[in-house]
């Protein structure tokens, strides 16, 4: 007999260890039952805290303040050249605010440095029990695609050096049309590929402004938040928050 798609989340859910998080709880109960697809944003799948380590390793006693100010500035660069019009795509974003990052705590960043720091965003490598878990999606018969602001280099180097390949119908990256998220054009882009509407494509977030930014588009969002971090004010909820990729799973069950 064929299990169903409940069936097999509920084995997928027990294969990576879920346990729902009260928060990790649908708003609304018919929610999941609407969704075929999920677009991820790009650290929803890959780890970013190697970074931090290798940061530490370069310069010991400033990595983890200087990683903090890189990631921050990578991100508000991207929104500050949205709004000012003038795109260069996210791995020159990445660049830029290290140079930032560095000169703020009067590093000196050597070239040597400065290229083995930014390799690091091209061997990120899974969250626990993602690779289980997106095999369990996809054999569920979820449809699965990256939407990320990471190039289409940057998503493809990770995929492969994670042993993903193949399980994502699309690789979405908003350089193909030179933007970045929350440009509601950069959303548009999974209901595009998928062909779906909206309401049946959900959107998992990594960061709080990008589960906003998906929910004000129209997709259901769940917010992967491992730091606990509060919902953004921006009156735009997501429909569930869990701390890792199992609680995704045990969402999508409900």
């Amino acid at each position: 007999m064929t299990a169903t798609r409940r069936e097999l989340l509920a084995l997928a859910a027990k294969a990576v260890g879920a346990s729902l998080l009260p928060s990790a709880a649908a708003a609304e109960g018919a929610i999941p039952r609407r969704i075929k697809a999920i677009a991820f944003d790009g650290f929803v799948i890959f780890d970013p805290r190697p970074i931090s380590g290798l940061a530490e390793e370069h310069f010991p006693g400033k990595g983890a303040r200087l990683t903090d100010i890189w990631r921050r500035r990578q991100f508000e660069y991207t929104w500050l050249r949205v709004a000012m019009g003038r795109y260069v795509d996210f791995w020159q974003v990445t660049g830029d605010a290290l140079n930032f990052a560095a000169k703020s705590l009067q590093i000196e960043l050597a070239a040597e440095q400065r290229a083995r720091l930014m390799d690091g965003y091209l061997e990120l490598k899974p969250w626990p029990g993602v690779a289980e878990g997106l095999k369990s999606l996809r054999d569920a018969g979820v449809r699965l695609a990256f939407l990320a602001n990471f190039t289409p280099e940057m998503l493809a180097a990770c995929t492969k050096g994670s042993g993903l390949e193949g399980l994502f119908e699309h690789r979405l990256s908003t350089d193909m049309i030179k933007t970045f998220k929350p440009d509601p054009r950069a959303y548009a882009m999974a209901a595009e590929a998928f062909r779906l509407p909206a309401e049946n494509i959900l959107f998992a977030a990594f960061g709080g402004w990008d589960a906003a930014g998906a929910k004000a588009y129209g997709y259901p969002v769940f917010w992967l938040n491992p730091a606990h971090q509060p919902v953004e004010e921006f009156g735009q909820t997501p429909d569930a928050i869990g701390t890792s990729f199992a609680d995704l799973i045990t969402f999508l069950q409900t």
